[in-house]
């Protein structure tokens, strides 16, 4: 074929690139400068809620990237899994066994807390467990990177992650870390008790009395922090957190959802059906908790610490979860010693 009769697909093919990357380019430039604009209001509100130079917020944020696995991330949490499925991911064996070594690692200040804040070491240690292993895994995201995408490109929620990159900024600063470099969740959760900015800031406690609270290092600091939070989220020491239970009557076939919230007794479950295995006074605050077990639904008489952990996570699964390692790690313990 002649050189010159092939000009023209050439030709053709040079301006469809050329359209593609113009389009590419102007759809870049679009949100680029979509982001710029809502980048300078919100470093704006810093500077005169909190006296921040916009101009290093806005610097900071254009250096924050979109991550688009933590959309996908956010829009599949474990938490929407069956009990059934969702169970076996933390009532494994290894992590019961790492519970019991953090235990005997941290015996002393577990008792301390213990002592100080009126929460169990055993839960405290199951926290610990279910959220990082115990502090091996802590989340592979930059925070700065996770709010700065759940707050500016998440809409159903972005309000809660927009004040949680404020709390952020104001958490890096009182603590004189550098924001752009703290590693965390999908969600910007931190250290290895994974705590929000916000929770960070008002619940953590500098437990091994260095002069910071670091959630990140420091596992005295994390312990403490796990048990202050509990305790101003109304823990009762001394009391258990669930009760297996019975279902009979009408409530087997029509009630399908728990109350995470201990806002009834023990008395009025009964007369609704509910009956614990175990005997609990008739004024004991309770609620109903409905898991999605293999073989149906299994029953739980929920109590007022259910409810406080659901704090922590706003998840029956998550409570239940929590509970149940706690108790496995308390037999290993105490066959053990």
């Amino acid at each position: 074929m002649p050189i010159k009769k092939c000009y023209p697909h050439i030709l053709n093919g040079f301006l469809s690139i050329l359209i593609w990357a113009i389009l590419v380019s102007t759809t870049q430039a679009d949100t680029n400068t979509s982001d710029s604009r809502a980048f300078k209001r919100f470093a704006e509100q810093m500077a005169s809620r909190h006296g921040f130079d916009a101009r290093k917020i806005e610097r900071l944020l254009a250096q924050s990237a979109r991550q688009d696995d933590i959309l996908a991330a956010i829009a599949k949490p474990a938490e929407a899994l069956p009990w059934y499925r969702y169970r076996p991911i933390f009532l494994q064996q290894s992590r019961i066994r790492q519970g019991v070594t953090f235990w005997e690692q941290n015996q002393l200040v577990l008792e301390r807390a213990a002592q100080q804040y009126g929460v169990p070491p055993q839960i405290i240690v199951a926290i610990l467990g279910v959220e990082t292993r115990y502090g091996r895994y802590r989340g592979k995201h930059r925070v700065i990177d996770a709010l700065r995408t759940l707050s500016f490109d998440y809409p159903p929620r972005s309000e809660f992650f927009r004040s949680e990159l404020e709390q952020y900024l104001l958490l890096s600063r009182e603590e004189g870390f550098d924001p752009l470099q703290p590693e965390g969740s999908y969600a910007g959760a931190m250290g290895i008790p994974q705590f929000i900015s916000s929770s960070y800031r008002v619940y953590a406690v500098d437990f091994n009395r260095d002069g910071h609270r670091d959630l990140w290092d420091q596992p005295e600091d994390a312990i403490g922090s796990v048990a202050n939070y509990f305790r101003e989220h109304g823990w009762r020491h001394g009391e258990s957190v669930a009760v297996s239970a019975s279902v009979a009557g009408e409530l087997r076939h029509r009630q399908t959802a728990s109350q995470l919230k201990a806002d009834s007794n023990v008395a009025e479950l009964r007369k609704r059906g509910v009956v614990p295995k175990h005997t609990l006074p008739a004024e004991q605050p309770a609620g109903l908790v409905i898991l999605e077990g293999k073989e149906g639904p299994e029953y739980w008489v929920g109590l007022p610490n259910f409810y406080v952990i659901t704090r922590y996570n706003h998840s029956a699964l998550y409570a239940m979860a929590v509970y149940q390692l706690s108790r496995a790690i308390t037999q290993r313990y105490g066959a053990g010693r």
